[in-house]
């Protein structure tokens, strides 16, 4: 599937997780996807720190539309599996996201990403992340009767 930057922005502005969250895709190529996300007083624990699963979230859409770049026609990539690794406290005014397809396969593709954040001129690795995304036939909602 041929995937522009301008199709991504659609794609993340169709889950309302990311809306919610603010994470926007800001590079696309094939296998790849990069997002960032600006960091706001919502997405921190009580410890100062970037809430883990704000991080986890953000590799994790991040990983299924780096693999959706490389999914045939008519398809669909979900997530069929998911690893995080906490490295160091996320602290910052952002995060940014490379995620990448290290295979991909028929009917399942594997993807990694890597969180950082950045204060400043500083870009510290805070996670990294691994998935397993199942590539699934687009079905047609049938109709369910009144």
């Amino acid at each position: 599937m041929n995937v522009d930057l301008d199709t991504l922005r659609g794609f993340f502005a169709a889950a309302p997780f990311m809306v919610d969250l603010g994470v926007e895709p800001v590079a696309v190529g094939e296998g790849r996807v990069d997002t960032v996300l600006v960091l706001a007083h919502r997405h921190l624990q009580h410890t100062g720190q970037v809430h883990a699963g704000v991080m986890a979230t953000m590799a994790d859409h991040s990983m299924g539309a780096a693999a959706q770049t490389m999914a045939p026609g008519g398809h669909w990539v979900v997530t069929a599996e998911l690893k995080t690794s906490v490295l160091r406290p996320g602290k910052g005014e952002r995060l940014e996201c490379e995620a990448r397809v290290l295979k991909a396969g028929r009917r399942l593709s594997f993807t990694e990403a890597e969180v950082y954040a950045v204060s400043g001129a500083v870009r510290t690795l805070v996670m990294k992340a691994s998935a397993t995304m199942a590539v699934t036939v687009i079905h047609e909602p049938k109709a369910t009767p009144c």
